[in-house]
């Protein structure tokens, strides 16, 4: 697995190096020489290092001296007072040997590429002055930027723009990635980014314990349900879709192709019986059945063979959606509440809140996009001490009791337990219609085979991410499921079996 640090995390992987007899000096020389591989492999010889006054300058200043060795023609320009310059980082501008400019927008031309080294991953406070003159003068020249760490302006820990930041061409960072790179906007500003090792021991993150990853295959493929030679359609669960009226229905065919295309051995469409034919005839090897109403709904989750239930898409919001969504979750399945599910409790959640702690034995997946996020967890939206993403899925997880997928380009799969996941691997062309209903669909069908429910929904979002990158432009939502296929014939290469 890939942990992801937020930037305390990554304050206290370089105290516990230090302490541990890692020298400061020699974490700095080998962040710089990690930047300075990175300008070695652009062209163009003339190099401007843009410097502040903490370790991130520090960091410059070493890539500035050994590309200076290397033959390049270096310029350091410092946003601040050489004298405040303290420790390592000014022992590091200590032995640069080349001359230190003035800082000024204008100096910034007449260079091929530029080394951001001005800000770290601690920034936390809006950029004013000169610091933002200076990003926005780096923006401005047009020349590829090669960040230290994160590119200047961007809260390492949210991924915020604190005012003005860099627009890097890519960006270097140590040990780990850091929560800003992968969370919007901050993403958009690093171009790709490459992970150096700074020499800072890996046995740190058992002393940090950090409970945010990477969403990939390498937190949940040794959960993940591979076919068995021995195994048969029951043996990989069933799967219901609650459907909803004639008109909107196309939703839970959606999230039906989804769920049974990620693997379920059964699926089953409950439908109402106004829209029982366009349902069935829409249908081949996904079942149909007519349910009507909390009452038949509750009568058919009876039978213990239908482990995983998906309601929400298309289904109304109102009365009768919450009395459904109270029956799923009286049962013994696990459950996915997306959509009109979530929105028909928006006026009173401690009541869902309640129904989801009863059952905390059997996974509950909420699946909401920002807008039904916002108006289900409006007390969480509106609390002002919550800015990003992570941090309100986590909290609405932990309020909840349920799995949280908050969806978007940077989904985040948060659990009560404080775990989460950023995805990175989500192509634009997931803006679709509908794709959230498969997305949906797919964390039933991982449920239905006995998937945990933190793994299932990552698992499923990355799935999901990946089937569209699998297809390309021009992706609408029904050939995400038949993109499935590729997708886990690549897995289960990668996978034990």
């Amino acid at each position: 697995m890939t942990e992801i640090l937020t930037s305390a995390e990554m304050a206290e992987a370089d105290r516990l190096a230090i302490a541990g007899g890692v020298a400061g000096t020699e974490l700095m020389e080998n962040a710089g020489r990690a930047v300075a591989d990175r300008v070695t492999a652009l062209a163009g010889r003339r190099i401007m290092v843009v410097a502040g006054l903490g370790n991130n300058g520090g960091d410059g200043f070493v890539a500035a001296r050994l590309l200076t060795e290397r033959g390049y023609s270096v310029r350091v320009c410092l946003v601040g007072e050489r004298s405040k310059l303290k420790g390592d980082a000014a022992r590091a501008a200590g032995r640069f040997s080349g001359g230190i400019e003035i800082a000024a927008p204008a100096v910034l031309g007449n260079c091929d590429t530029i080394v951001d080294a001005l800000f770290g991953t601690g920034l936390d406070r809006e950029v004013t002055g000169l610091p933002r003159s200076m990003i926005e003068a780096m923006n401005a020249a047009k020349v590829p930027v090669v960040a230290v760490d994160l590119p200047s302006g961007i809260n390492g820990t949210t991924g915020a723009v604190m005012g003005a930041a860099v627009a890097a061409a890519q960006t270097v960072t140590f040990f780990r990635c850091k929560t800003g790179h992968l969370l919007l906007p901050g993403r958009r500003y690093c171009g790709p980014v490459y992970v150096a090792d700074i020499g800072i021991p890996a046995s740190v993150i058992d002393r940090i314990k950090p409970q945010t990853f990477l969403n990939d295959p390498g937190l949940w493929g040794s959960m993940f349900p591979i076919p068995q030679l021995e195994g048969h359609k029951y043996s990989r669960g069933h799967a219901v879709i609650v459907s909803g009226g004639l008109v909107t229905s196309s939703a839970a065919r959606l999230a039906a192709r989804g769920a049974l295309r990620a693997g379920a051995g059964l699926v089953t469409v409950a439908s109402p019986r106004e829209a029982l034919i366009v349902n069935a005839a829409a249908s081949l090897a996904i079942m149909v059945r007519p349910v009507d109403g909390a009452a038949e709904l509750e009568e058919f989750l009876k039978d213990r063979r239908r482990n995983a239930v998906a309601i929400g898409p298309g289904g109304g919001f109102g009365k009768a959606m919450r009395e459904l969504v109270e029956t799923v979750l009286a049962s013994e399945t696990a459950a996915v509440l997306d959509a009109d599910a979530l929105t028909s409790f928006a006026d009173d959640p401690e009541t869902l809140f309640g129904r989801i702690g009863a059952r905390a034995a059997k996974a509950t997946v909420l699946t909401p996009h920002q807008g039904e996020f916002d108006r289900f967890f409006n007390k969480i939206t509106e609390n002002i001490h919550l800015k990003d993403k992570l941090e309100k899925s986590r909290m609405a997880a932990r309020t909840s009791g349920a799995i949280v997928l908050l969806k978007g380009a940077d989904t985040v799969v948060a659990a009560p337990d404080g775990r989460a996941t950023i995805a990175d691997n989500a192509p634009p062309y997931l803006a679709t219609a509908g794709a959230g209903d498969v997305l949906g669909g797919m964390v039933a069908g991982l449920l239905a085979q006995g998937m945990p429910g933190f793994e299932a929904a990552s698992a499923a979002a990355w799935l999901h991410g990946e089937a569209a990158k699998a297809f390309g432009p021009g992706l609408i939502a029904e050939d995400l499921s038949e993109m499935l296929p590729r997708v886990y014939a690549r897995l289960f290469d990668r996978l034990p079996r």
